[in-house]
């Protein structure tokens, strides 16, 4: 997410702590001494600066960060940092295969804004709120659709990300060959709001997308739009779960630094609302998970819900 930082990394290159790596002897055949909380072996990496709240981010992903640092994680990023008397630092990487491993997990920036409450590679906050998948239709499209069993679901041209949990729904109600499957990782040549732009031209009827992407594009669309919380089907299929808590979220063992950002998310979480309003954000109070349910099979592919 997002400034400018390779002049910055490079310069810091230049120093490393002595407890990161020490000099092996050849001769003797030694590897690289390597402690396992400071990141992958071999690698340099800044020495951190207390002043300074390094964020992982995309440079290229709103609603929720680009280059410009104009999504609503910039924001809330801003206002963590602040609230802590910090500046904001990013580091870019798209979020994709090996985002977190090349970021979090690499030392080079230490908090990411949002995952999935409970995801098992990082260590997250208690979530700051809970967030669903959405229709999303054209309001003088003339439909009506609220809920799995709408009668015009059934008559429409429908996008939405592959494999994404709404397709679970889709298949069960026979309703996936009235579907047009986008990739789950978009060609990076391709906008973010991609499948509302379809919508827009007329290529769909209906999206069913990951909430903060259908609010925000269609908030900023040409015309007028509904977006409509779809039903939780979790009840039905696990793999049909809807709706996720989401967590501020840093390395493992960084129980100090979480605790920190935690008390900015509790003592600001009126203004950090409003941030996701403005950006027209569906937020729900976050909801109690029981344990042992499904999760979230995030992995390497560590990218937002979409």
């Amino acid at each position: 997410m997002f400034i400018k930082f390779g002049s910055i990394f490079a310069a810091a290159l230049l120093s490393i702590t002595t407890n990161v790596c020490v000099a092996a002897d050849e001769s003797k055949g030694e590897d690289l001494g390597f402690n396992m909380n400071m990141g992958r072996k071999g690698e340099p990496m800044l020495v951190e600066d207390p002043s300074v709240l390094r964020i992982c981010a995309d440079k290229d992903n709103l609603p929720y960060s680009n280059e410009k640092q104009e999504g609503f994680e910039n924001k809330i990023a801003e206002l963590i940092a602040k609230d802590l008397g910090k500046k904001v630092q990013y580091q870019f990487w798209y979020d994709r295969i090996g985002y977190i491993r090349n970021t979090l997990n690499a030392h080079r920036c230490d908090v990411l804004i949002s995952t999935v409450a409970g995801n098992d590679m990082v260590l997250t906050s208690a979530p700051y709120y809970r967030s669903g998948y959405v229709f999303v239709y054209k309001k003088d499209s003339g439909l009506d659709i609220s809920d799995w069993n709408s009668p015009d679901l059934r008559k429409v041209r429908i996008g939405l990300i592959g494999e994404t949990p709404p397709s679970r729904p889709l298949a069960d109600l026979g309703l996936l060959d009235n579907s047009r499957p986008y990739r789950l990782m978009r060609d990076l040549n391709q906008p973010p709001s991609m499948i509302i732009d379809d919508l827009i031209k007329g290529d769909l009827d209906l999206a069913i997308v990951w909430g903060p992407i259908g609010g925000y594009f269609a908030k900023k669309a040409p015309m007028p739009m509904v977006v409509r919380q779809v039903p939780e089907y979790e009840a039905v299929s696990a793999h049909g779960k809807e709706f996720w808590n989401i967590s501020v979220a840093v390395r493992k063992g960084d129980k100090e630094r979480l605790a920190m950002i935690e008390e900015v998310l509790k003592r600001r979480k009126a203004d950090i609302d409003k941030i996701m309003d403005d950006y027209g954000i569906p937020h729900f109070p976050v909801v109690q998970e029981k344990k042992g349910g499904v999760k979230e099979k995030r992995g390497e592919v560590d990218i937002h819900l979409q």
